[in-house]
């Protein structure tokens, strides 16, 4: 099934369906109950439901007449004034069809529009504000400009837990006719660390190559190392055995396909399990810290990574 049509058919149309933003999706209702509502702002992380409540929001708001009252432009690929000059007031300046008095601008990712993109619209919000209602969505809410802020309703949302995905898991295997081993199902929600997007297209990847998934075929599809390969890594460089660590840290690297920054993100999250005093458990988490800063300069990705597993070497000296 084509990777559009799937995520379509597992988006929910109602407030009901939304997981895991009780609180928010109960506020934006009562907004849509008085058929009446300020410009709204949703901020969090990727995957959690913003896009999919503004699409609920037009839905519930116009009926069948949705999508001649709704706009939804992806502000990171269209970032200039030029966006907000033409086509946002183009759209803004005319009636909504309907009994609604307003038409609903969507801004996706609009933290990645320009300081003067943002200017524009703080303008035009204000001009257009009988006839037009503005729903931003954004990932850093402190990159949107304070008057354009203040002139919205924010929302913040928060990842979902493993029991919402737990959900959606079992509803998508159940609707596909596949099967999921439990521990595949665990590696999935961890992976996923609250995206329901991304577990929704985990789960479309892993079953066009199988109806039975299982946890090797989560990590390989998910480009992740199994955690207790990457735990094999550490607990080689802390008995003192570099040379083996470093065969096995490159071994794991290569045939999960890893970078070098998404190495150390899971060799961090195995450092809290390691069986050694906390104080050694904050140097390592600054030394992956350190190392992983060194790579986003610039820095040669093996060499650090070497660099680092010495530093696990000498912690497990100590």
């Amino acid at each position: 099934m084509d990777h559009a049509i799937w995520t379509e058919k597992y988006r929910p149309h109602t407030f009901a369906e939304v997981r895991g933003q009780k609180g928010i999706v109960e506020r934006v209702r009562a907004f849509v109950d008085q058929r009446n509502m300020p410009h709204l702002m949703f901020a969090g992380p990727p995957g959690v439901g913003k896009s999919t409540l503004a699409l609920v929001v037009a839905r519930q708001l116009f009926g069948d007449t949705w999508q001649q009252n709704f706009i939804e432009l992806n502000a990171s690929d269209e970032r200039g004034i030029d966006v907000i000059r033409v086509k946002v007031k183009d759209f803004a300046r005319t009636r909504a069809l309907g009994d609604v008095p307003f038409k609903i601008i969507f801004l996706d990712e609009c933290d990645a529009l320009t300081r003067e993109a943002q200017q524009a619209l703080r303008r035009t919000m204000e001009q257009y504000t009988t006839t037009t209602r503005f729903i931003l969505s954004c990932n850093y809410s402190s990159k949107i400009i304070d008057p354009v802020q203040s002139r919205c309703a924010v929302f913040r949302f928060k990842p979902l837990s493993a029991s919402e995905l737990k959900d959606v898991v079992d509803r998508i295997v159940k609707d596909e006719g596949v099967t999921i081993t439990p521990g595949a199902q665990d590696s999935l929600i961890d992976i996923a660390e609250g995206d329901c997007r991304r577990v929704s297209t985990l789960l479309q990847g892993c079953a066009a190559l199988s109806s039975k998934i299982d946890e090797k075929m989560v990590h390989s599809f998910a480009a992740v190392a199994n955690p207790t390969e990457v735990a094999d890594v550490l607990k080689l460089a802390l008995a003192n055995n570099f040379i083996d660590a470093r065969k096995k840290l490159l071994d794991v690297m290569l045939a999960y396909g890893l970078s070098g920054i998404d190495m150390i993100k899971q060799m961090q999250k195995q450092v809290l399990d390691l069986e050694m005093d906390n104080r050694a458990k904050m140097q390592l988490y600054a030394d992956c810290g350190e190392i992983e800063f060194r790579l986003t300069e610039g820095s040669d990705e093996y060499v650090q990574l070497e660099s680092l597993l010495a530093r696990f070497c000498l912690a497990g000296e100590k």
